[in-house]
């Protein structure tokens, strides 16, 4: 049977999420062809909020990869905009990113075009800087501004623009949000619960200018924005304003097709356009009823009817949506539904505790939950929800409704909890519409032990995260003591129930100096530890308490302990320390002679500027080590690994600033220092940054004025983009910022910890105030580094001091008993690694 051609234009969560219904309901009945504005798949464009904070990345909240739309049989034109519809002849018109033609033909007709962000019509709107926040571009343009601009001003106190507020914060940024009324999420909250929002939010750093009209944007030579003056003429200092003061329906394509627009593309209860039936309307675009929903779950709802129309089933209906808003914002749990503002005829409740940020409104009409607003605690948000929409009386549960459904009978005693009470239809999810006994079902039949396995098979709680703690909830109802949860604070390894934190704490506070000490004083279930808490333990001793606690050479992994990187085929690899990656004529015929003696198999120039001699033998690394007669270069170690550098002003005619110079000072200050995990730090001369400092724990850009300090970049599997730190004029403030940063990361961080983690745990705020607030501290800082570092040995030309173990150089003697047969072989074999061996250590 010949297929119906069915084309989307858009390619957001509702307009998906209708073909995810369809092809459960009918997979084979479309040929389905997809055009999406935007150059990636399906994504939650809930979840923006998150990765802007840094909490997720971008791979982390698409919804359908590329492989879906290939696995069933989706057509997807990406980065494609459709700009025409020819109804007469069904034909859409459409241009990629390259601006060639793209056309396709349909039957079947769906806009899923969403919404437009806002832009209020001010002078200044078109300034560079100037953003709305709606998708992937703008969050990314946000990130990218965040790591080179200090003031933010976000114009819009609602849900988007407070989530915008609080991802450019944790990114470093000054933020003021600009707010035209009264109190911050109107449509959400009442003004108690709005204030109380507003008072925690400047108490983690955010400003507010309440009621506040904006009445133009200044901008400077250069095009970009610089400040945002006021109606009453006040004007504040932005490099970044952030427009979030709502959205329309993107009803612009639906107008040139001369459809019936008003408000939204208006649609019939089965999702058909009122002017054309072959042309469906779906999403934030769609107006039903005279509504056009913003929320996720109403659209999710119209999807499930469109598919069912779609399918030929017929017996979908969309009738309009109850909503509720129930958002984690900055961390504070938020909920709201119906008429929590109460009115003429209505009675409330409330229980108002600003000290415990606690702030509860049930309102009340006819003996009928009509409305609820919570703030703090939001746990019994479904439960109010589920009275309102059933509409029954709740004259008998009156005296107790405030206090929860877990006070009503003996509903959550006796070891039940709120999963145990829900009914099987009882809705779980409301941006997915899915019930407990979906859930239930789910874990029984597919075997599923965690929140991520329901996540993926169910999407409960995938949206919004709201529901999160009730599905774990559910998740332990069923499963019971197979339930798969991840602790607050997760231990070292199974020998503790201590986390890192508390570990580096007690030594502190109670001065120990060993590994048996720390053993004994926190009770560890395993006398001597294991292979994950010995390194750490260690670790967290020499750090906390240089020069008194003793290395402990079997307390580190193998690569540490034999002071080069064992290679998969057992031999190893050695990485001599080049200064700044500057070399010599008589280190490279060192370099060779070495090679040719010992017959390395391998020579190669690694990424952080470094010479690598891979395949050489245990019993010959002292030999290796001794004739080349360069420094330890580290490449096996939680240490200072490379610093890399560009030729700088002292060859190139674009350098600015000396950065091989600056690059080898800063190697030799730092280069004995060991670290929760490796170090690379990199040099550029120039904003060209050529020695790619961006991506470094700590990056240094010779500009002008001096030099720009940047930390916590990784290159690794996930790359993150360093953030800026401050500016510095002189080679000796780079010096002593750069090592007062390393001395906090070694003194706070976690063992195994890059500095990316470790600053994205503590905040880049608290880092701003320990190296820039505080200058007595962060003299303090390097000091310390410079008492740890001083006589620190070299391990392999300093190997009395070093505690080097040479005997472990040694081949074993081989018996004349044993000169042949299988035991000889098995004798002659790499040893075994005791404790988990690092991977190569590369650039």
């Amino acid at each position: 049977m010949k297929k119906i051609k069915l084309v989307m234009v858009g390619n957001g969560m509702a307009g998906v999420r209708a073909l995810e219904e369809l092809l459960a309901l009918a997979p084979d009945l479309y040929e389905i062809t997809v055009f999406g504005a935007e150059p990636h798949p399906n994504y939650n464009r809930i979840l923006l909020s998150p990765v802007l904070a840094g909490e997720q990345t971008l791979e982390d909240i698409v919804l359908n990869d590329w492989s879906w739309y290939e696995t069933h049989g989706v057509r997807l034109h990406a980065g494609c905009t459709v700009h025409a519809v020819d109804r007469a002849r069904r034909v859409v018109h459409a241009r990629n990113a390259q601006g060639e033609a793209v056309t396709a033909d349909y039957d079947r007709l769906i806009l899923a075009t969403g919404s437009n962000p806002f832009m209020l019509p001010i002078a200044g709107k078109e300034l560079q800087g100037v953003l709305a926040y709606r998708d992937i571009a703008d969050t990314q343009a946000m990130i990218d501004a965040a790591s080179s601009w200090r003031h933010a001003v976000v114009i819009g106190g609602g849900l988007l623009g407070l989530e915008a507020a609080n991802g450019l914060m944790k990114r470093g940024m000054q933020v003021s949000v600009v707010h035209a009324g009264e109190w911050l999420m109107e449509r959400q909250l009442d003004d108690q619960a709005g204030q109380l929002l507003k008072k925690s939010l400047i108490e983690r750093g955010m400003q507010f200018f309440m009621q506040a009209q904006t009445q133009e944007l200044l901008g400077n030579a250069e095009g970009r924005v610089r400040a945002l003056r006021f109606a009453d003429g006040r004007e504040i200092e932005a490099d970044l304003v952030v427009m979030a003061v709502g959205i329309r329906p993107n009803t612009a394509l639906a107008e040139a097709m001369h459809l019936h627009v008003n408000r939204g593309i208006v649609v019939s209860d089965t999702m058909q356009t009122i002017t054309d039936p072959r042309i469906y309307a779906v999403g934030e675009c769609a107006a039903h009823r005279g509504i056009a929903y913003g929320l996720v779950a109403p659209l999710f709802e119209q999807g499930k009817v469109l598919a069912n129309h779609l399918a030929e089933l017929g017996i979908g209906r969309y009738q309009g949506s109850l909503t509720s808003t129930k958002l984690k914002v900055t961390g504070i749990d938020l909920f709201s539904a119906g008429d929590f503002q109460g009115g003429e005829g209505t009675e409330q409740i409330v229980l108002s505790d600003p000290y415990s940020g606690v702030y509860k409104k049930l309102v009340i009409k006819e003996d009928r939950l009509v409305g609820a607003c919570l703030y703090g605690d939001t746990v019994d948000g479904s439960w109010y929800f589920k009275l309102l929409r059933e509409g029954r009386s709740v004259a008998d549960i009156r005296d107790k409704l405030m206090f929860g459904e877990s006070n009503l009978g003996d509903a959550g005693h006796q070891g039940q909890n709120k999963a145990a009470a829900l009914a099987d239809a009882d809705e779980v999810c409301g941006c997915n519409g899915v019930s407990k006994g979906a859930i239930c079902k789910a874990i029984k039949d597919k075997g599923l032990f965690t929140l991520d396995e329901v996540r993926k098979h169910t999407k409960a709680s995938a949206s919004c995260g709201s529901c999160t703690g009730l599905v774990e909830q559910i998740i332990m109802f069923t499963v019971g003591g197979d339930y798969s949860a991840s602790p607050k604070t997760k231990p070292m390894c199974g020998c503790s129930e201590h986390g890192h934190q508390a570990v580096r704490d007690t030594i502190r506070e109670h001065r120990l100096l060993t590994t048996d000490s720390v053993f004994r004083f926190m009770e560890w279930k395993t006398p001597n530890g294991c292979a994950s808490c010995r390194p750490a333990i260690n670790y967290y001793l020499i750090s906390t308490w240089p020069k008194e606690a003793r290395d402990d050479p079997q307390s580190r992994f193998i690569n540490e302990r034999s002071h080069a990187n064992i290679q998969k085929d057992g031999t190893y690899s050695v990485i001599p320390r080049m200064w700044g990656g500057e070399t010599t004529a008589a280190e490279l015929r060192r370099i060779a002679d070495v090679v040719d003696k010992y017959q390395i198999p391998t020579v190669k120039v690694t990424g952080g500027q470094r010479i690598d001699l891979l395949g050489v033998k245990k019993e010959d690394l002292q030999g290796v080590w001794n004739d080349i007669g360069m420094p330890c270069g580290h490449a096996y170690a939680k240490a200072l690994r490379t610093v890399k550098t560009c030729v700088g002003s002292e060859w190139c005619r674009m350098g600015t600033q000396d950065s091989t110079q600056m690059g080898k000072d800063l190697e030799r200050a730092m280069w004995r220092m060991y670290a929760p995990h490796k170090v690379k730090f990199a040099v550029s001369g120039c904003p060209r940054n050529c020695a790619e400092s961006g991506i470094k724990d700590v990056g240094i850009i010779g500009v002008d004025s001096g030099w720009e300090m940047y930390i916590a970049g990784n290159g690794g599997i996930k790359t993150e983009v360093a953030h800026f730190l401050t500016k510095l004029k002189t080679a000796e403030e780079v010096l002593e910022y750069t090592g007062a940063f390393m001395q906090l990361y070694r003194l706070e961080g976690w063992y195994l910890e890059r500095t990316v983690h470790y600053v994205n745990r503590v905040g880049l705020d608290y880092v701003k105030r320990r190296i820039l607030d505080d200058a007595a501290g962060r003299q303090a800082l390097w000091n310390q580094l410079q008492q740890a570092l001083e006589g620190e040995p070299d391990p392999w030309f300093e190997i009395d001091k070093a505690s080097v173990d040479l005997r472990q150089f040694e081949p074993l003697p081989v018996l004349p008993a044993l000169q042949a047969g299988p035991v000889l072989a098995a004798l002659s074999a790499p040893a075994p690694v005791p404790v988990p061996a690092t991977t190569t250590a590369g650039a």
